[in-house]
């Protein structure tokens, strides 16, 4: 048997390395990039406020939904189209609390807005107040709701009497045509 030596670097002998200066250099320069590139980035994915109003409206329609046949309470969505605001009632609500929640309603980013709500046997309301009541039957009434952003981009949703939650369409969708 052949006994061997172990080669060993010795410290301070090799220099394959990148010095400190390089290091901050390179992370400078991605910092920098990322910087301009995430803000992009995020309208390119869909973070906008179009995306923002869809969530809450499919999380909001699947919450009353829900609360309608747990409650055993007629919930109310209202949509004010020409003050761009939503707000949920029920029907055990005195005027005080209905006002209240009016009040304290969510509204609509100002690059967004409620152009229409259609109704399947009452046709379309494009001003004024929508309401959409979730019975405590488990149904709803039938409707669609559009939005449309600054840049026309349009989004339908729709909401069936016997579905839990709403579906989403990315294009002006409705009951006529």
């Amino acid at each position: 048997m052949v006994k061997g030596k172990i080669k060993t670097l010795t410290a301070g002998k090799l220099n394959n390395g990148f010095t400190l200066i390089e290091l901050i250099v390179v992370i400078s320069l991605i910092s920098t990039v990322l910087f301009f590139s995430i803000p992009r980035l995020q309208n390119v994915l869909g973070f906008d406020n179009t995306k923002k109003v869809s969530r809450w409206i499919l999380t909001t329609v699947r919450f009353l939904k829900k609360s309608a046949v747990v409650d055993q309470k007629r919930y109310i969505l209202h949509i004010h189209l020409d003050a761009n605001r939503l707000w949920i009632t029920n029907e055990s609500m005195s005027g005080s609390e209905i006002q209240h929640a009016e009040e304290k309603g969510y509204r609509l980013p100002d690059d967004v807005r409620i152009s229409d709500v259609e109704y399947s046997n009452k046709g379309k309301i494009s001003s004024g107040t929508a309401d959409i009541s979730f019975y405590k039957n488990a149904y709803s009434d039938h409707v669609w709701i559009h939005i449309v952003n600054d840049h026309n981009q349009s989004l339908s949703f729709l909401i069936e009497p016997f579905q839990s939650k709403a579906s989403l369409f990315e294009n002006y969708v409705g009951f006529e045509g």
